[in-house]
């Protein structure tokens, strides 16, 4: 298979789920002891509910058993990415703008790989952050190509 199975399921599931009004957040395919797992995150506006997930669950659940990409047995789990959603697409870091987030980066930066504030801009050169940092605020410029991972940051006062 030219493609990985993230990509075809992801291209089998944007049409399903864009027509029940929600968007795909991010497809997983991981290995978690001797079961191989299909994880599909789905997201709106107003959030999501177990009708929603099960609904994209059936529609797909038929678009896979009729295309049949993926060789091993699985599990599909259709579910809600979570208060600490990540961000991956250009879109998931706009709609960030403003709200903290958590963000690794795959090497150092200022001898730091994790950073977590708030989300003051983001190009696909570069995000801005205001860290605070004991009770003074700092500005912190990450490139965006040094990203690893980003997902909202939950926090507590």
């Amino acid at each position: 298979m030219s493609k990985k199975v993230t990509e075809v399921v992801s291209e089998l599931a944007q049409p399903i789920i864009e027509q029940l009004g929600l968007e795909l957040v991010d497809v997983e395919y991981v290995k978690e002891g001797k079961d191989w797992f299909l994880r599909v995150f789905i997201d709106s506006e107003s959030g999501i509910d177990l009708e929603q997930c099960a609904a994209v669950s059936e529609k797909l659940s038929e678009v896979l058993d009729e295309k049949d990409p993926i060789e091993n047995l699985y599990f599909l789990d259709v579910s809600s990415p979570g208060a600490e959603r990540p961000l991956k697409k250009e879109q998931d870091f706009i709609k960030a703008i403003g709200k903290q987030v958590f963000i690794k980066t795959y090497e150092p930066i200022l001898d730091e790989k994790k950073f977590e504030g708030k989300l003051i801009s983001y190009t696909s050169e570069e995000v801005q952050l205001e860290l605070t940092i004991k009770t003074r605020k700092k500005m912190m410029t990450i490139p965006t190509p040094k990203i690893a991972s980003a997902r909202l940051a939950v926090t507590f006062f």
